[in-house]
């Protein structure tokens, strides 16, 4: 598929909705050999100020010379503002690749818009070299 093929399947998986627990990401990402424990990461959560905590975060560990990953929900204009690989925006290519493997992977099994673009962002971070 091209690069808006797949974020148009993407939007598409939204009407399923939130599915609780861990099992279908956890099989998924052990087709993977488990890449999100492959570099350090902080997670945060929480109701309000994610997004806000987030960037203070990134912005300090880049100011201090760390190459920092980061992955946020919601975009505002385009996807690809979701996954920035060592500072930069993911290229539409690696992420249409990733999120391609990631539905192969994946199969027949059911699966949310956000288990399957959390897997893709988990997947990138595991082959882009950076600090956190």
């Amino acid at each position: 598929m091209t690069y808006a093929e797949t974020i148009d399947y993407l939007y598409k998986m939204q009407h399923h909705g939130i599915k609780p627990g861990l099992a279908r990401m956890t099989s998924l990402l052990a087709l993977f050999n488990q890449p999100q424990k492959a570099y350090k990461s902080v997670h945060i959560a929480g109701t309000n100020g994610k997004g806000s905590t987030q960037a203070m975060i990134r912005a300090g560990l880049e100011g201090a010379g760390k190459r920092v990953h980061a992955y946020t929900s919601p975009h505002l204009v385009r996807f690809n503002e979701r996954v920035r690989l060592a500072g930069e925006l993911v290229s539409d290519q690696r992420l249409n690749e990733a999120l391609e493997l990631c539905e192969k992977h994946n199969g027949t099994r059911p699966i949310t818009y956000f288990e399957i673009t959390t897997a893709a962002a988990f997947y990138l971070f595991a082959e882009t070299q950076a600090d956190y």
